[in-house]
């Protein structure tokens, strides 16, 4: 077979999300595309997916992708003449327990949240929508009636008819040995048969996307499991246009297929697969049955489907599916190589992701930046320890079951800890920390006693550490607290063009005196916010940037993308070597002052100044900043040095009624303040201005920077049409308000004008609390919040709020600068 020697975009893998790029690149005119497939197209997890079509995700922008992927294979069989399955008969979601009903009500009002029609159903209405269930002990459910099913294999030649028809060539039998680089830029592939040249190029290789990845030290980290469902022989009377069911307090679900029953497991307990690498031959291949594995699930399915019990099973089935460590497919251009782009790890919802996935990595391929926000399964979000083959195949034993798990506020994963651990992380265990993880940062969430510790119970209302975190704050409020953050990033940027390149980078003015803090944000050309960071400038050429943890890659790529042409600029990330306490409350100065001989008073170190000082016998950086809203100091140690500052503060403390705190304590101070957490409440959509962090930005500073074009016109415009608001939830007749999570549905005068973006109960002002965007043609004002009926509807239930712009705790600062 003759290959093309170029091509404007090289995509590796034939299963259906590459070849749904390639449909969508050829749908914006990108017609000079080459997908290869090292065997036959959808040979890998394609050929032997479920079908299942749903499209309620955890975001919005997840949740309008999916809804695309709906619509598109409504419309795909019309368009290229290729059958493709798809059935809209809906689905249905069913609870076992309150807690179950509660997290389902909740992503109902999500869903309606973005326009997705859902319905709760009783326990009778479900049996009359799904005939052959037993509904004992149910306690009820929810009705999507745009769901469906599809054929993978069908709709994946659709997708490649489609694409044939815009141009593509799709190859088969052409096995990609190696992605081609040169300066940091991918430039095209290497085949069997040759290399073919790209400007861009495509890894959607399922679960071969590691291995091929990790060659040129790009990380994308998956690992296959197996995967079991059961295909019963045919039912005599079994209703046709039954509905996806899915019973994931029983980690199964049911699929109706030409008269018989798909029943497939996300069990606990899963079983990795491929450690040893994958065989070359593998193609339309399967793995050995493991009915002692599956039996207590299919048990429990024969259970709830009584006429399983009576039919034979024609096709008992398992299979390999790549499942990533956070459960998140993995989009987007790679942190390592620039051209490099990666679409894999789908976790099982490869088929009803598919549409939204082509259009949108067609899109950020064309234009170099992702069409909305998409930093759940952004590929920057990874961390190259995460490469590992261990770590990976220890985690997918958790991943699969967390598909059908609660998904508990809080909720950790088990499995694969401990990797990454500040050097203070046994003193933290031995003081009662409950460690949660983050980017694999072991990070205290709260402190508590051994049985507490023993005895942690989740909750969408009040948790097990639910006293113990508003202990936290009450002596964050009144004394002082130590709070480990040593998961927070560290980049140092030096040299002569050092300032040029973090004013270009940043909004805000970064020529300030040596030994100030600038507090902005990065910007993408459409004025969003890429990174939230803290500038420091150390020396007339070094700057200390500090980001958070879980941007660790994806800010230094950011930076370093963006760099002036010609700039000497060296940017270094020193996270490793440099450990940090938090340490807020008002006595926190007497505290340091107590172990040190520098000045700590309001004149000589105020609020914003950092510098180096003595703390015991160690020389650190003491910069004033907070995140909680009280008076306080970050403290930047030499690993070295960590635990020796870590004992001697511990050891005055006592005198000061030191105590450590957590993250979760940290998460209910700032949202009191309304301090922005980037990711949840400003992100790659949101502007400063509509983001509410306007002050960061200097938009006459000499030089320009990067979206200072978007701002300048958003601010010309008046009043902004979007904006972050602080929400309270109004406690009436004693009831204890519900706990606000994410994108509950905002009401005013009873419609949907936004959704909240993060939530805690804030322990200082007693009161649940959520940040949200709201929007209005006409201008969001201050006197439109105060006026009108407010709501927020939790679990399909609606509840009085407050909103408002400003802070609900200390609105002036006064205790941040006193």
């Amino acid at each position: 077979m003759d290959i093309p020697s170029k091509a404007d975009v090289v995509i590796v893998g034939g299963g259906i999300a590459g070849c749904s790029i390639a449909y969508h690149l050829t749908k914006l005119g990108i017609t000079d595309v080459v997908l290869c497939e090292r065997r036959q197209l959808t040979s890998g997890t394609t050929w032997h997916a479920a079908g299942l079509v749903t499209q309620l995700r955890a975001t919005q922008r997840m949740t309008e992708l999916a809804q695309y992927t709906g619509e598109l294979f409504g419309r795909l069989e019309e368009e290229t003449g290729q059958a493709t399955g798809f059935k809209q008969n809906g689905s249905l979601r069913l609870a076992k327990t309150h807690a179950r009903y509660e997290e389902l009500a909740r992503g109902a009002s999500m869903g309606r949240n973005f326009g997705l029609p859902v319905e709760a159903l009783s326990v009778d209405q479900i049996k009359e929508r799904w005939s052959p269930i037993s509904t004992e002990g149910l306690v009820g459910g929810f009705w999507f009636p745009n769901d469906g099913q599809v054929n993978p294999a069908d709709v994946t030649m659709a997708y490649v008819k489609g694409a044939r028809q815009g141009g593509a060539k799709i190859l088969e039998n052409i096995k990609v040995t190696q992605i081609l680089t040169e300066s940091g830029k991918a430039v095209g592939v290497m085949t069997e048969q040759g290399p073919i040249s790209a400007k861009k190029v495509v890894i959607a290789g399922g679960m071969w996307s590691r291995d091929l990845a990790a060659q040129i030290g790009v990380t994308i980290p998956l690992h296959a499991a197996e995967h079991f469902y059961v295909v019963t022989e045919a039912i005599p009377d079994l209703p046709r246009n039954l509905p996806v069911m899915f019973t994931a307090d029983e980690w199964a679900y049911y699929k109706e297929d030409a008269g018989k029953l798909l029943v497939g497991f996300f069990e606990p307990g899963a079983k990795p697969w491929g450690q040893k690498g994958i065989s070359e031959s593998f193609c339309f291949d399967t793995i050995p049955e493991d009915l002692e594995h599956i039996s207590p699930y299919l048990e429990m399915a024969m259970e709830r489907v009584p006429v399983l019990q009576e039919t034979g099973i024609q096709l008992f089935f398992n299979g390999p599916e790549s499942f990533t460590p956070d459960n998140r497919y993995h989009l987007g251009e790679t942190s390592e190589i620039d051209g490099l782009f990666a679409a894999t790890g789908f976790n099982s919802i490869g088929i009803l992701s598919s549409g939204g996935v082509g259009k949108a990595m067609a899109s950020w391929i064309a234009e170099g930046r992702p069409p909305v926000e998409l930093l759940d399964v952004d590929v920057r979000r990874t961390q190259s320890f995460q490469r590992n083959k261990k770590y990976l195949a220890d985690r997918s034993v958790e991943t699969i079951g967390t598909l059908f798990d609660m998904h508990w506020p809080g909720k950790q994963f088990e499995t694969a800890r401990g990797v990454r651990r500040s050097p203070f992380h046994d003193r933290l265990l031995a003081s009662g920390a409950f460690m949660t993880e983050l980017a694999g940062w072991e990070r205290p969430g709260f402190y508590g006693t051994v049985e507490e510790l023993a005895n942690i119970e989740y909750s969408y209302s009040k948790p097990s550490w639910f006293d113990n975190v508003a202990a936290e704050c009450a002596n964050t409020a009144e004394n002082v607290s130590l709070f480990d953050h040593s998961c927070f990033v560290k980049y140092m940027v030096e040299g002569p063009d050092a300032l040029k390149s973090l004013n270009w980078i940043s909004a805000a003015e970064c020529d300030v005196p040596v030994g100030k803090i600038v507090y902005t944000q990065w910007l993408n050309e459409s004025g969003g916010i890429e990174a939230d960071v803290t500038i420091t400038r150390l020396a007339e050429q070094s700057f200390m940037v500090v980001t958070v943890a879980a941007s660790q890659r994806r800010d230094i790529a950011w930076f370093k993308r963006r760099v002036p042409v010609g700039a000497q600029v060296y940017i270094t990330d020193v996270t490793s070597g440099l450990a940090m306490l938090a340490l807020w409350g008002p006595k926190s100065r007497d505290l340091l002052a107590s172990v040190s001989s520098d000045d700590f008073s309001n004149e000589a170190f105020p609020f914003g100044t950092s510098r180096e000082v003595d703390l015991g016998y160690a020389r650190v950086r003491a910069s004033r900043l907070t995140f909680v809203g009280e008076l306080g100091f970050e403290l930047y140690i030499p690993s070295e040095m960590a635990a020796h500052v870590y004992d001697v503060l511990t050891e005055a403390g006592r005198d000061f009624g030191l105590k450590n705190a957590g993250f979760f304590a940290l998460n209910s101070m700032r949202m009191e303040k309304g301090y922005r957490h980037w990711g949840h409440d400003i992100g790659e959509e949101d502007t400063p201005l509509q983001g509410g962090v306007a002050f960061t930005v200097a938009l006459d500073k000499p030089g320009g920077f990067i979206g200072q074009d978007v701002l300048v016109r958003q601010k010309a415009e008046g009043t902004l049409k979007r904006r972050l608001v602080q929400v309270k939830v109004a406690s009436e007749g004693g009831e204890t308000p519900p706990m606000l999570f994410h994108h509950e549905p905002l009401m005013r005068d009873g419609a949907i004008v936004g959704s909240i973006m993060s939530g805690a109960y804030g322990h200082r002002v007693k009161a649940s609390l959520g940040l949200g965007y709201v929007s209005l043609d006409e201008g969001v004002t201050k006197e439109w919040l105060a006026s009108g009926k407010w709501e927020v509807e939790v679990a399909l239930k609606r509840y009085p709020v407050e909103v408002q712009l400003g802070a609900w705790y200390d609105p002036r600062g006064e205790k941040v600068k006193r």
